[in-house]
């Protein structure tokens, strides 16, 4: 357990949800319906399970056929309400996670962020005439009830090792999967034998009908800055500061070791807004450095960071990509699903 001292606490906590999703169940709280598909991508736990690079996929993948929305709480922006993401739009004003989709696919899709979840989806819907929505972490958000959910949990701490908050990290308990029409066990290794499969769906359970799938991460063989970019295998050349503001850096650390061993990591929280004096102490580190040198960040971490004048010329980022075992039965039942509806 991770916090075994705090267990009394997630007792109350277990009864308050427990409930929450007793009432949403029997109807008492109301759980609104659209006649656009609505596919739903969360995870039952706080923190990264692969979300981000989950929902590009799908938005890539369907928007090549549909009008594709993707509508997030927009969190960490400094600003209220529904708003749409365009060329005028910053981390600021609809978060960085909606940016993050902005700079890499433009106008692809659409891209909405709004706290109150129900008064956006009717919004984006309508005003847009979409023909499907992705929603962005949402898997606790009853008041909408999507038509297909898809469920993340992280390889490396999966749900069913976890515990509820506070002793745990769990917002709710083990049993919230079954909700889910897909559970989709993320961040894994490249290499992963039939055995390990074996293994996850055995601890899973998956109910009749649910499906599990299991995916990895896949880094750019190149990393980018705002006019050029450079090949992964040239990182051995670079002293380089690592930036981090996401809440597993771990995998990018491990990646990157297999380019550099010169590497001054300073990592910061997730969704971390960046201050002046953040940036007085990054511009310290990297004058510290070798002459071959640059700082390299999150795709994410990216559009905070290239806003500050000092950094734009200088820092680089890293893209990934989610890559699907089974990516042809997995985009078949996601296609099957909006088509029919």
């Amino acid at each position: 357990m991770k916090r075994w001292y705090l267990y009394p606490f997630s007792l109350g906590y277990h009864l308050v949800t427990a409930i929450r999703n007793t009432f949403y169940d029997w109807g008492i709280f109301k759980s609104t319906a659209f006649k656009t598909p609505v596919i739903n991508v969360g995870n039952l736990s706080v923190g990264g399970s692969g979300k981000s690079p989950m929902v590009m996929y799908l938005a890539d993948l369907l928007s090549k056929n549909y009008r594709t929305g993707v509508l997030s709480r927009g969190y960490g922006r400094m600003t209220k309400g529904y708003g749409i993401t365009n060329y005028e739009s910053n981390y600021k004003t609809v978060g960085d996670e909606a940016m993050q989709l902005f700079e890499r696919f433009k106008n692809r899709f659409v891209i909405g962020v709004s706290e109150d979840r129900v008064a956006g989806a009717k919004k984006i819907i309508k005003d847009m005439d979409l023909g499907v929505l992705i929603l962005d972490d949402a898997y606790q958000h009853r008041a909408i009830k999507a038509g297909f959910t898809i469920m993340m949990t992280d390889y490396n701490d999966p749900y069913f090792k976890d515990f509820l908050l506070p002793a745990g990290d769990l917002r709710e308990s083990r049993s919230g999967k079954n909700r889910a029409q897909v559970i989709m066990v993320s961040k894994c290794p490249d290499q992963l034998t039939d055995e390990k499969k074996q293994y996850y769906i055995s601890r899973i359970k998956p109910q009749h009908g649910q499906r599990v799938f299991f995916s990895s991460i896949s880094y750019d063989e190149h990393v980018y800055s705002h006019d050029k970019s450079i090949p992964d295998n040239n990182l051995a050349y670079y002293d380089i500061l690592l930036i981090t503001g996401i809440a597993n850096p771990q995998p990018l650390l491990q990646h990157l070791a297999r380019f550099s061993q010169r590497v001054k990591h300073l990592k910061f929280k997730d969704h971390h807004n960046f201050t002046d004096q953040d940036i007085k102490n990054i511009q310290a580190e990297y004058r510290k450095m070798g002459e071959y040198k640059m700082i390299l960040t999150t795709e994410k971490d990216y559009v905070r960071l290239k806003t500050f004048d000092y950094l734009r010329d200088l820092v680089y980022y890293w893209p990934i990509n989610v890559i699907i075992d089974k990516k042809e039965e997995f985009n078949q039942i996601i296609l099957d699903y909006v088509r029919k509806n």
